[in-house]
């Protein structure tokens, strides 16, 4: 068992104060303790690099926890990781050892893995299979997590983290709402989210607070669309005090408190990231009570860099970096990222935690530190004109208007930009769009304006393959799809 301030708490928190509740079951900071030592040495007997793959609830946070603590390196896979990414990552990782709750699908999943028993703390169903350790990809020196993101490809990398790299960001998160007290967070998002996982566990717990986790089935979550019912229900029930959510989870709940849901009147802060938000999402947020904070952070940065505060909040940016991170923008408008960073990428050279990282966003940096993110770097297109453009600024002044929700904006080697909107809010016909577009252009330069416009046959969505998990644009596959619509508006005006 390693020494860390994650430990420190779990022995020396009030024994009797709840730290974990899934709704099942109810355990103490003393029971997470025992359950975590136990765990770690059960677990360290039987292999030496494992997966978990399991739904939210007390035994993925106990099996976390012990890994991380006995310092074995560990895979979180998200749920919703198709069959050939579950495989690629055990595979990639290679991984000896799967903990889960649905021993039915790994079995279908995992020919050849063989069924080990069961922990006796969490109940997970361990699958264990024979390696060579010369087959094995080296991890860099120090890695007790590999996380690996949907990304925008089938084949997604693993960044290699240190325990302290996490426990460090969770001490900065921590620190970042000591002044709110909070005692109760509620967890939305997937544990395997990196974001969730050290937000929603670790910072927690460093702080005293309980972890509320319930199972996705009484939460409804779904990256393929959530239930909305069952998720007002489990946030009115689990009376939290903080949130995590991305976006399209921060759209459901301002819509509904719009249309008369009730607030839980115990929320303190939610802070929301993962992709960017929409100046009138937050204002929305903020005229329905909720105390929305904007964040930013990437997986190669061990989660969260930057964060809005009560103390310290400016709306449109993503607030001012944490106390563990420094930011920077280079000379081509890219955001450098030091103080803690990933040890590497799974197969590929090692670095140091404390290198700088360039993130491949756009973004500025005001007077007073507050910083900005304008867009994706690898994002920008170049006009026939030689005008640089990040289509994410274009699409983030037009979702600012009525009647948008997801829009995507293309103009490489062309002389102005077109559109494909997709998923328009409800009554919003071709002349709300028209107006919220021309409304949008008032507010760009010319060279960024969108002249033409056309709607997708189709909605954006993570089902489809269109947007990723936290609700970002996989550019390349709309593309692919649907380029044919993007290049007939450039021959019906020149046909016009």
């Amino acid at each position: 068992m390693t020494t860390s301030a994650l430990l420190e708490a779990l022995r020396t928190m009030a024994p009797d104060r709840i730290a974990l509740d899934d709704g099942r079951q109810r355990i103490t900071f003393g029971q997470v303790a025992a359950l975590v030592e136990a765990e770690g040495e059960w677990l360290a007997r039987r292999g030496e690099r494992f997966a978990l793959l399991a739904d939210n609830g007390i035994g993925w946070a106990i099996a976390d926890l012990a890994l991380h603590l006995r310092a074995l390196p560990s895979v979180p896979v998200p749920g919703y990781f198709t069959a050939p990414q579950v495989q690629h990552v055990l595979d990639d990782a290679g991984i000896d050892c799967v903990l889960t709750d649905d021993a039915g699908r790994v079995r279908e999943l995992l020919a050849g893995w063989r069924v080990e028993g069961a922990a006796a703390r969490t109940g997970l169903t361990m699958f264990r299979r024979q390696l060579d350790p010369a087959s094995r990809a080296t991890l860099p020196a120090g890695t007790v997590k590999v996380t690996y993101t949907s990304g925008s490809t089938a084949a997604p990398k693993g960044v290699c983290l240190g325990a302290d790299d996490l426990e460090t960001i969770a001490k900065s998160l921590a620190g970042a709402t000591s002044g709110l007290g909070v005692q109760r967070h509620l967890c939305l998002l997937p544990l395997a989210t990196l974001l969730e996982n050290v937000g929603g566990i670790y910072a927690p717990l460093l702080a005293g607070a309980c972890s509320v986790i319930p199972s996705s089935r009484v939460s409804g979550m779904s990256y393929a669309g959530p239930d909305v019912s069952r998720l007002l229900a489990c946030v009115l029930e689990a009376r939290p005090e903080s949130l995590i959510l991305v976006p399209e989870l921060l759209r459901l709940l301002v819509v509904a408190a719009e249309r008369g849901w009730s607030l839980p009147r115990s929320l303190k802060f939610v802070a929301v990231g993962g992709a960017p938000v929409a100046v009138e999402l937050l204002e929305r947020a903020a005229a329905v009570g909720l105390p929305v904070y904007e964040g930013y952070g990437l997986s190669e940065c061990a989660s969260v860099v930057c964060l809005n505060t009560p103390e310290a909040r400016r709306v449109g940016s993503v607030g001012r970096p944490l106390p563990h991170a420094r930011v920077r923008v280079a000379e081509d408008g890219q955001l450098m990222v030091s103080g803690v960073t990933m040890r590497g990428y799974l197969g590929e050279s090692p670095r140091q935690p404390d290198d700088e990282w360039p993130t491949g966003d756009l973004g500025e940096i005001d007077a007073d530190g507050y910083v900005y993110v304008r867009g994706r770097l690898r994002n920008m297109y170049i006009t026939s004109y030689g005008r640089n453009v990040a289509p994410e600024w274009v699409e983030r002044e037009i979702a600012l208007e009525p009647g948008i929700r997801h829009v995507m904006v293309h103009g490489e080697g062309r002389p102005y930009a077109v559109a494909l909107v997709s998923a328009p809010h409800e009554g919003a016909d071709a002349a709300t769009i028209e107006r919220a577009i021309r409304s949008a252009n008032a507010r760009l330069p010319d060279y960024a304006q969108v002249r033409r416009w056309v709607r997708a046959p189709e909605t954006f969505s993570f089902d489809n393959g269109l947007l990723t998990s936290n609700g970002r644009l996989r550019r390349r596959d709309i593309v692919q799809r649907h380029g044919a619509l993007l290049d007939a508006l450039y021959r019906e005006e020149i046909a016009s």
